[in-house]
């Protein structure tokens, strides 16, 4: 190619015509300049030519390259549609599915879920509505409505666990987003993203496995999945103020504390009050506080477990209080200076939290697990609210009178525990009733009930009801008795040979004189006399239902094993009229879930004896002047107002009517009384858990009648003094019987005798009697002046040795 400036066109004029220009004509000229012109216009449109034909290739190179793009971006574009649609497709059926299985398996807790709240722990109360005891095996907890909780803990709460939960729709994605974040930045859960209402159906709904809280796996995220998938179906059905109430009644705050009502109580000693004044509305903001930082981690900030990280907690709530706009600078300065006072965080009264009636407590529980089939952990959270007949103040006042009279006589006569049952006989409700004299003392096992569950021989205070049977055969309690010696053969034993007491024998004497001076010879032949059947039968009807043992002439004398608590109850026959009245400890059962009450159906009692029997015996156990010769005057079966001391001095005071029986085993390992006033019926029992023998032959009147007389004292403040009721239907005549005894005392109709002397005829009206054979003065022991002064002789008595001498 040239390298000259000339043109193409100028090369080829010059190769063409080499004429000097100079040397050319005009013509010649003008024809050169002529074409020239024309291949300029003909190289012109060549060049535009060839640049239209470049410029269509380009642009046809240029289309084929945007449709190459266009398909390419298309198919990308398709590509990647399909596969977002079928991910999508599939995430939504996945989604559908999870939600379908949701749904299927929590609807049922969904629709109940307030029933899914934890139920109340069984409170227990006495018949005043004094807090006697909660089971706390599986927790404390009192459900407690948001209007009844106090301001400032909800406020501290929300501000702590969900700040914008009465704005957001139950998810807080954002939140769930930076929680995510954190958790796999540290490969665990260290920070929470649920809100209040998925928090509350990870409690209540889909659980929360404690072995994979702190890590990351299928089933958190399940759970996480199935928090926020049932979420719009709670809000759906509960309002926010709905949700947060459950929340936090049923979170747990330490010490065995579920629910704010009963955190309120563990850690301030706050008390639920009457009118509805809960424990929890009585929180300050200080102590709202506190407790709002607790659930994060129950244990590490526990305030009585770890005081520093609690407290550097509650600063964190205030601070959090104060960024959210909840409290002002000055309500956190206060707080903070209470808080930090001594007494700030403190254990309750052992009143609220400790068992008051141990043993009455537990004899209750029996009998729910018993009518309701609960096992003693279903029984704790069964939500029952419990109304008992027990009356505390007063049991608590009798328990302080058996342990000081137990210590003063402990190291005399080796008794170290003692036993009481107080009963209303009107209606068979349980006022009292204490096993040992100190639950806690493992020295005397106290724990142990001797009142309802354990099997004790009665001794003489099981002989009113043989003495019942003979009344009711007609009998009187004037009926001539002789005591002397007797031995009754046993088959393939030795003869029955029993002994009185003071080991002496007294002659011909009244059964009030036998009974009341607790004679064991006349006793045994007045059962010998009526038979050991219908003596069984006669204890089984007024109330003793149970006894161990085999019934034997010896169970006058306590032979048969008893309890204190149905002794007791067939004691109170006697007072009410001889109907018995079942005895019962429970007067109302609540259901705090359900809203059912049960109550204790009134009852009418059964006739087990007569008015007129039932009047005989408690005249008979109320007569202190026939006691006096074994007794003495001033004993304390007598209930008089002031001290013994004074008695002793001739100022025994206002004398409260009473009947009661001693009782004591052979051996001395138990002894008794038991007696009853026109209010009352009280058993106690004196002795040893380990069933270890009393010294210096202590009887009941040493071990447990001084028991009894203060005790029923103490029982009988406030109440009216009242005698015995006469039924009437009775005769009191003055006789003289055929062995020479002459009294004057109560007879039922058609049985008074007719006999006015020795020389008379030898039976009474309508009741056939056998005498002594023959007199024998040489082996008598009666003597000229009787036992008791409550009957005379008319001449001298005659004396015997049958079985049935007296009858």
């Amino acid at each position: 190619m040239p390298m000259d400036n000339k043109s193409y066109g100028e090369q080829d004029a010059d190769n063409t015509d080499s004429t000097p220009i100079q040397q050319q004509t005009p013509k010649q000229a003008n024809s050169r300049t002529y074409r020239t012109h024309l291949q300029q216009l003909r190289h012109r449109f060549y060049q535009r030519h060839r640049s239209r034909k470049r410029l269509r290739a380009e642009r046809e190179q240029t289309h084929k390259s945007f449709r190459r793009l266009w398909v390419t971006l298309f198919s990308v574009t398709g590509i990647c549609l399909a596969l977002f649609l079928g991910l999508a497709g599939a995430g939504s059926y996945a989604i559908y599915s999870l939600y379908n299985q949701a749904q299927q398996r929590y609807h049922t807790q969904i629709t109940s879920l307030r029933d899914l709240v934890p139920q109340d722990n069984l409170k227990m109360y006495d018949s005043k509505g004094v807090l006697l005891m909660q089971m706390s095996n599986q927790g404390i907890h009192t459900y407690t409505p948001l209007k009844q909780i106090s301001p400032d803990l909800l406020k501290l709460t929300v501000s702590t666990e969900d700040k914008d939960f009465w704005r957001n729709p139950g998810i807080d994605i954002p939140r769930i987003i930076q929680a995510a974040i954190d958790d796999l930045e540290h490969g665990e859960a260290v920070q929470g993203g649920s809100t209040i209402t998925q928090q509350l159906i990870k409690k209540l709904i889909v659980g929360n496995d404690q072995n994979t809280t702190h890590r990351l796996n299928n089933a958190n995220i399940v759970r996480k999945l199935d928090e926020i998938l049932l979420t719009p179906q709670i809000n759906s059905r509960y309002s926010k103020a709905d949700i947060l109430e459950m929340y936090v009644n049923t979170i747990y705050y330490g010490e065995q504390a579920y629910g704010i009502d009963a955190a309120a109580t563990v850690y301030f000693g706050l008390q639920d009050q009457a009118g509805g004044k809960s424990a929890a509305s009585q929180l300050d903001l200080a102590q709202s506080a506190m407790l709002a930082g607790i659930p994060n981690s129950p244990y590490y900030y526990d305030p009585f477990v770890n005081r520093s990280p609690a407290y550097q907690r509650f600063q964190t709530i205030i601070d959090m209080a104060l960024r959210n706009g909840v409290i002002t600078h000055q309500q956190a300065a206060q707080a903070s200076e209470e808080a930090h006072k001594p007494d700030f965080i403190h254990r309750p009264d052992p009143a609220i939290t400790e068992n008051r009636a141990p043993h009455f407590s537990e004899f209750v529980s029996r009998q729910l697990q018993q009518q309701y089939k609960l096992t003693p952990d279903q029984l704790s959270r069964s939500g029952m609210k419990v109304y008992t007949t027990l009356d505390i103040s007063l049991q608590e006042k009798i328990q302080q009178i058996m342990q000081e009279h137990i210590n003063d006589i402990s190291s005399i006569y080796n008794i170290s525990n003692a036993a009481e049952v107080l009963i209303d006989f009107h209606t068979g409700a349980i006022r009292s009733l204490l096993g040992s004299i100190d639950y806690n003392d493992k020295d005397i096992q106290g724990q142990f009930d001797v009142a309802s569950q354990g099997w004790r021989q009665p001794g003489s205070s099981f002989k009113p009801y043989v003495y019942a049977v003979a009344l009711q055969d007609g009998y009187s309690p004037a009926q001539p008795i002789f005591d002397g010696p007797i031995s009754i053969p046993q088959p393939g034993s030795q003869p029955y040979a029993p002994k009185n007491y003071d080991q002496k024998y007294h002659g011909l004497l009244t059964m009030r004189c036998a009974l009341q001076n607790s004679l064991n010879i006349p006793a045994v032949k007045t059962l010998q006399h009526v038979g050991i059947d219908k003596a069984v039968k006669m204890a089984h009807v007024m109330g003793i239902d149970k006894t161990e043992g085999t019934p034997g002439l010896s169970m006058v004398l306590g032979g048969l094993d008893v309890t204190l608590l149905e002794h007791t109850s067939a004691f109170g026959t006697f007072a009410n009229s001889g109907v018995h009245m079942p005895y019962y400890a429970i007067e109302k059962v609540t259901f705090s879930n359900a809203q059912k009450t049960y109550n204790h159906p009134k009852a009418h009692g059964k006739r087990a004896i007569s008015p007129q029997i039932a009047y005989m015996m408690t005249n008979m156990l109320s007569d202190n002047t026939s006691r006096l010769p074994e007794f003495y005057d001033c004993n304390v079966l007598q209930l008089y107002s002031n001290s013994q001391q004074a008695c002793y001095a001739g100022n025994r005071g206002a004398v409260r009517p009473a009947a009661a029986k001693t009782g004591t085993t052979n051996d001395f390992r138990d002894n008794w009384t038991m007696g009853y006033t026109s209010d009352f019926v009280m058993g106690v029992w004196a002795g040893n858990n380990d069933n270890s023998a009393m010294n210096n032959n202590a009887t009941g009147v040493v071990g447990a009648a001084p028991i009894w007389h203060d005790a029923m004292l103490a029982a009988e403040q406030g109440h009216p003094m009242q005698d015995f009721h006469n039924p009437g239907g009775l005769i009191q005549k003055n006789v003289t019987y055929p062995d020479g005894i002459q009294t004057t005392d109560l007879f039922l109709p058609g049985h008074v005798p007719t006999s006015t002397g020795y020389k008379s005829t030898r039976h009474l009206s309508s009741m056939p009697i056998k005498y002594l054979q023959t007199p024998t003065r040489k082996t008598a022991a009666a003597a000229t002046h009787p036992m008791c002064n409550t009957f005379t002789y008319a001449f001298s008595p005659s004396t015997g040795n049958n079985a049935n001498s007296g009858w």
